[in-house]
């Protein structure tokens, strides 16, 4: 049957664009997959703690298994684990990724258990599987905006592709909707763009 973890991160909910988005990515997803199971992990409904001093202790110390200070890791890593595919829908805050998101990496990339520490570099430990990124902006991130303003930094697509790539998981597809936020025009121009590169990606 298999199983599909999306992760949501806007704090706009029914408004998001990234939401309605996902929304379309999910529907490919799950004709790709009849009978699949959905996971969804809303990061606003339901925050993620950040790492907590117990959490610090814990992984730098040798590994134990059952840690109760990892419970909430041990959760999240395994609902990772356990998808076929995994989609994830946010919006690019102040250049990045939002801190609900943040806070959920910080609970998945953790040594000895997704990714371990070699004289070569970090190595990742879980097997590869598809991931997709829908990122929403109100600037232009990927060009200049129509009006020739060079495009905004970018620290968020570039940091998910490398985090991602610690813990092994190397097969990312970046969706970006640019300028939603400039009015319905620019919206539907970016909505455009994005399905056509969802259709490269996953055709209907």
């Amino acid at each position: 049957m298999g199983s599909i973890l999306y992760v949501a991160a806007s704090p706009r909910q029914t408004d998001s664009v990234s939401r309605r988005f996902a929304g379309v990515v999910l529907a490919r997803l799950l004709a790709g997959l009849p009978g699949a199971c959905l996971v969804v992990r809303d990061l606003v409904a339901d925050p993620v703690r950040p790492p907590d001093a117990a959490f610090t202790r814990a992984i730098l110390a040798p590994p134990v298994p059952d840690h109760p200070a990892l419970a909430t890791s041990e959760a999240l890593i395994t609902e990772l684990e356990a998808a076929d595919a995994v989609l994830i829908a946010t919006p690019m805050h102040n250049f990045t990724v939002p801190a609900v998101l943040k806070a959920w990496i910080d609970q998945i990339v953790r040594i000895h258990r997704t990714f371990s520490s070699t004289p070569m570099g970090k190595v990742g430990r879980l097997p590869d599987r598809p991931v997709y990124l829908v990122v929403t902006s109100g600037g232009w991130f990927t060009r200049p905006s129509p009006a020739g303003a060079p495009p905004q930094p970018d620290f968020l697509t570039s940091y998910l592709r490398a985090i991602f790539e610690t813990i092994g998981l190397r097969s990312l597809t970046v969706l970006p909707l640019e300028g939603v936020t400039r009015g319905a025009d620019a919206l539907a121009d970016a909505w455009g763009r994005a399905m056509a590169l969802l259709d490269d990606a996953l055709p209907p």
